[in-house]
């Protein structure tokens, strides 16, 4: 939220930098991101000076041109080729001395260089009026007052404001502070608490008065719930125009461009103040009437940026007697706006229901000055003054007429909060037990009235405005961030409870996570909000089990995930277009669905690889990432977990072109693979990305339950031994070493797959595995005539029950 420092001090006439006043609204809550310098004329016509034009000739090489000679109050004078037909000996006129910046119309800047033009030296540029910023005009150059000091700067000649404005990161609570007003309150109960005096000034409407009343507009409010209260009055003969300066600068500094004088003083108030006005054109109000209702689901209406919306029967429309003119509080209508040929308005102040705007605004993608207060909860008690103070501006400025009473229709009024304040919870929630006058002193200063004060604490009334501040508690931190939490004193003793639990889940996430860390993985953590669009990439998920949000921060995330796999692609294409393009990510996470049952949340681990296996370095021989690589680092994991002896079948699931599960018994515990090609195409992503889905829950059910066992290491030698074996191309290498292990179970320690060949030297059908296999005793040595029996075993084995042929 841009505040502009010159609008905050028409409340407060405070003389500080505005570095100073940005740490007093960081230190009270009010953030300060940043601090912009504002020019009503970009550059701030620097370098820009006023020049006496003591000869002008025409150009020897142009007929259109003309080469003058222009003091500048130095002693040369300064030979400059001008163009405009009125430029004439005699005359003071802006000079852009060389090195000055100017600007061109879309804010570009451009630099006055020294050079020649048709053959003649031209030291400068004697300038027009928009060339400068100060007018529009480009007939020819601006001529200036001929009672001028020569060499005067001209920004000493023209009033050029300059503001300084601040960027406020507002939090979503502080409604009151969404406009200049409330900033300029805050930054009043600050300066209190540091000992500053300062006149708080408000603008008056004692000169409001109804002109005449021949031009009145009936309202009905059909829904007082979603509009609790309705105030309008009726302006005429005014005339829609440019606004005057000191109003386009309020605007543009806080990055608003002006329109009309209509409009923008319907913005002004609404910066000024914290109120919407909506302004229609009467003259487009059929019957004379303005009507607050709802209309029923699937009414078409065309708001102002000319794009026709299906209605909601829960959108609060502002209605005439036949047709809709405006969404109430959001966005206004496409034929009842002012136009440059308006002479006659019905000006709008109301506060409407925030949760009402909130879902409309949502609903229709809309996001606008009006609906962001409207949906945070605006002053219920300031529509009627900001109206009449919108009224005098536009008496004043579009020279219009009050031509009707004020209709304030408010049936219910919004009741101020009362709230109890206990000195000792303050005490208990501060960590320091503040001076009860400096307590009374901060709330007197943020508007809340005292009504009585015991020795346990004091009962207070908080204004309708802050309607964040409605428990003990939420007064205890407006005291505290008034006082100021850099003034609350650390103290020399730490206290602490430390909590007992005997669950294994976290331990064995831990172990997990350090492996995998170890491994050169990094952890993400991805919103569990997603695009609902992504379950069309798979089979897998359905629409009907999609949990979906009732009132969603926008179409991205309207559904919470029902798998980890999408926000993963996310993350990885994110750093792929940042060049990052060897990635190891693992996330635990919740996935959630809506079942006939009911809702479910299950829990996953999830791994991504994608690209080379380690970072470039001059001594190691790089290798791509691939399936093996992916199954190596799952199995790792398992084993570390104590789960072995896992059963591999193909995947069911269709978001692998090729991949495994990995169960035990009838348990699944991970499907793992290699991401299909379409999905990968949706992300942007053109490189394989190798993914595997832990069941979590499952994984908790069966692993972390072995112990490690610790043992002597063997004195005695291993012996290697290996195998070409001939087999099936079915046969998979874990069913060999499955097999192995269980032939012989008291001297094999290790096998393993060093080849494998499938080419047309074999027979069609079969494929060749190269396995060693260790084999040792850990109490003696073991001689030719045992090793050689032990294999034996092993190739009867392997003959007998896959149907290996040792080549």
């Amino acid at each position: 939220m841009k505040i502009s420092y010159n609008w905050v001090k028409q409340f407060i006439n405070l003389d500080w930098e505005a570095e100073k006043t940005s740490e007093l609204l960081t230190d009270i809550g009010l953030e300060v991101e940043g601090i912009e310098c504002f020019e009503a004329i970009k550059g701030g016509l620097e370098g820009i000076v006023v020049g006496h034009v003591l000869s002008c000739k025409k150009h020897p090489n142009a007929d259109r041109l003309k080469v003058t000679e222009v003091s500048i109050g130095s002693d040369e004078t300064l030979q400059i080729v001008c163009g405009a037909p009125n430029v004439e000996a005699g005359q003071k006129v802006p000079v852009a001395t060389i090195g000055t910046t100017l600007y061109d119309e879309d804010g570009k800047p451009w630099k006055i260089k020294k050079g020649k033009i048709r053959g003649e030296v031209s030291q400068g540029m004697i300038c027009a009026e928009d060339e400068i910023g100060l007018g529009k005009g480009h007939d020819g150059i601006m001529v200036l007052d001929e009672n001028l000091s020569v060499g005067a700067p001209l920004s000493t000649v023209f009033d050029v404001e300059t503001d300084s404005v601040f960027e406020i990161g507002l939090t979503p609570n502080r409604a009151d502070a969404m406009s200049h007003l409330g900033v300029a309150r805050d930054i009043r109960a600050g300066l209190i608490q540091q000992d500053v005096s300062i006149e708080f000034i408000t603008p008056s409407n004692s000169n409001f008065k109804v002109e005449n009343r021949l031009n009145k507009t009936d309202v009905e409010v059909e829904n007082n719930e979603l509009a609790p209260r309705y105030c309008g009055l009726t302006i005429s003969n005014l005339k829609v125009g440019p606004s005057p300066k000191w109003l386009q600068n309020r605007l543009n500094a806080i990055g608003i461009t002006p329109k009309n004088n209509v409009v923008d003083i319907t913005n002004y108030v609404l910066h000024d103040l914290g109120q919407p006005l909506h302004a229609f054109d009467s003259s487009k109000i059929s019957g004379n009437k303005i009507i607050v209702k709802t209309l029923e689901k699937g009414t078409k209406f065309t708001t102002l940026d000319g794009v026709e919306r299906e209605l909601h029967e829960e959108d609060l429309m502002i209605c005439d007697a036949e047709k809709p003119l405006c969404i109430a509080g959001v966005f206004g209508g496409e034929n009842s706006g002012v136009t440059e040929n308006t002479t006659s308005i019905f000006l709008e102040s109301a506060y409407f229901n925030p949760v009402s705007i909130r879902k409309t605004a949502k609903r229709h993608g809309l996001n606008t000055d009006a609906s962001f207060r409207f949906e945070r909860g605006i002053d219920p008690n300031i529509t009627e003054y900001a109206l009449k103070r919108a009224a005098l501006l536009l008496v004043d400025i579009a020279e219009g007429e009050i031509t009707s009473d004020v209709i304030d229709i408010y049936p219910k009024k919004i009741e101020d909060h009362q709230v109890f304040l206990q000195y000792d919870q303050a005490t208990k929630l501060i960590g320091e037990e503040l001076p009860r006058e400096a307590i009374k002193a901060i709330l007197t200063s943020l508007d809340i009235k005292i009504n009585n004060v015991t020795e346990a604490g004091i009962g207070m009334t908080i204004p309708a405005y802050r309607n964040d501040v409605t428990r003990e508690a939420d007064v205890i931190e407006e005291i505290l961030r008034v006082y100021g939490y850099n003034n609350v004193e650390f103290s020399h003793k730490l206290n602490t409870s430390i909590s007992f639990s005997d669950s294994n889940d976290v331990k064995i996430e831990n172990i997990v996570a350090t492996q995998l860390i170890s491994q050169g993985f990094n952890e993400t953590m991805a919103n569990s909000l997603t695009k609902s669009n992504y379950i069309s990439l798979t089979e897998m998920l359905k629409e009907e089990h999609n949990v979906t949000m009732l009132n969603p921060l926008s179409s991205d995330l309207g559904v919470m995930r029902q798998s980890l796999l999408f926000s993963g692609l996310e993350s990885i294409i994110y750093n792929i277009n940042r060049k990052n393009n060897s990635l190891k990510f693992f996330e635990f996470g919740k996935t959630y669905h809506h079942f006939e049952s009911g809702y479910s949340e299950q829990k996953h681990l999830t791994l991504f690889i994608t690209g080379k296996r380690t970072k470039d370095s001059w001594n190691i021989t790089q290798k791509k990432s691939d399936f093996f690589y992916l199954k190596g680092v799952v199995t790792a994991l398992l084993q570390r977990l104590g789960i072995q002896k896992t059963k591999t079948t193909l995947t069911k699931n269709d978001v692998f072109s090729e991949g495994i599960t990995l169960s035990l018994g009838k348990t699944k515990l991970v499907d793992l693979g290699v991401v299909k090609y379409t999905i990968l195409k949706e992300f942007g992503i053109k490189q394989e990305v190798l993914y595997a889905d832990f069941n979590w829950e499952n994984i908790l059910k069966v692993g972390g339950k072995s112990k490690v066992k610790v043992s002597e290491l063997s004195k005695f030698q291993a012996v290697k031994r290996d195998f070409a074996l001939l087999v099936d191309e079915k046969v998979t290498f874990s069913e060999i070493y499955n097999l192995a292990f269980q032939t012989e179970k008291n001297f094999l320690r290790e096998v393993d797959l060093f080849d494998v060949y499938e080419g047309d030297k074999l027979e069609k059908g079969k494929k060749s595995y190269a396995v060693s296999f260790l084999i040792q005793d850990k109490n003696k040595t073991l001689n030719d005539k045992q090793i050689d029996k032990i294999m034996q075993k092993l190739q009867h084995a392997f003959e007998k029950n896959i149907g290996a042929i040792l080549r």
